[in-house]
């Protein structure tokens, strides 16, 4: 989607996919459904069709082009792991990021029990991987706990937390196997409002097991004005990055003909 993303914690945009569904509380105020459907019905637009899912084979070798590393977010207006998305295309998607290696990889999703499933399975290779980080949503109790002993489970080399939207007390985290955790307030109209306090314990269980913090944003109707500082200072802690070598100009073009192949 975009080699210079603005989300605060990633480089770029990955989507090979497009579109989504609702699933749980933190659907719905989605960004991403909301950008796409300003879109429906516009001739020759990505998101003609709007929200509804899609895949977008011809996207799949993007990273393959990208010379420079970066931290990519796969799927941003997506989900990998959509019922709706074949296993045999999520492991085309894997198989780009395990020959595009020196990128680091951002995989976030809502489906914890179809990611546990395949990372155990089909994808066990791609979740050994350092360079490639899978991460679930938690917006509150009840939905997002769940999700993250569903990550543990999966056991991969680098587990992170997307709190966001952070929408109540989440309790004392347990983070045993967790490498990174994000948290924001949710943003744009109808905002739902987050609690200083909340955001304050996370960091506290953050704190607690050493874990990189990133704090993105307070949210609001207007989160600019509202800002990213908590407690008078802004939190940008990612976990390390495993550095590999970039490909060749010949390398990645043999790698994109052997994608165009499969």
């Amino acid at each position: 989607m975009s080699d210079n993303s603005k989300i605060e914690w990633t480089d770029a945009t990955w989507n090979p996919v497009r579109g989504c569904s609702k699933v749980s509380p933190g659907c719905l105020h989605c960004y991403a459904e909301t950008f796409a459907e300003r879109f429906r019905g516009v001739p020759g637009h990505p998101f003609e069709l709007g929200f509804d899912l899609r895949l977008v084979p011809e996207k799949l070798g993007e990273p393959i082009r990208w010379s420079r590393p970066k931290k990519i977010f796969v799927n941003s207006m997506s989900d990998l792991f959509h019922e709706q998305v074949p296993d045999e295309y999520i492991e085309k998607v894997a198989r780009v990021m395990l020959a595009a290696n020196w990128h680091t990889y951002q995989i976030l999703t809502k489906r914890a029990d179809r990611m546990m499933e395949l990372l155990q399975g089909k994808l066990r290779q791609s979740a050994a991987s350092p360079h490639i980080w899978w991460g679930v949503s938690v917006e509150n109790r009840k939905h997002g706990l769940p999700r993250i002993e569903r990550l543990r489970k999966s056991k991969p080399a680098v587990a992170f937390l997307s709190v966001e939207p952070l929408l109540e007390d989440l309790g004392t985290l347990d983070l045993r196997g967790i490498h990174w955790v994000i948290v924001g307030g949710e943003s744009g109209p109808g905002a739902r409002p987050i609690e200083a306090s909340w955001v304050r314990k996370v960091h506290a269980d953050c704190q607690r097991h050493g874990i990189p913090f990133f704090f993105k944003q307070w949210g609001g109707v207007r989160k600019s004005e509202a800002g990213r500082e908590l407690d008078g200072r802004t939190y940008d802690d990612f976990p390390a990055t495993h550095q590999n070598a970039v490909a060749s100009l010949h390398q990645r073009t043999g790698l994109l003909a052997a994608l165009s192949a499969s």
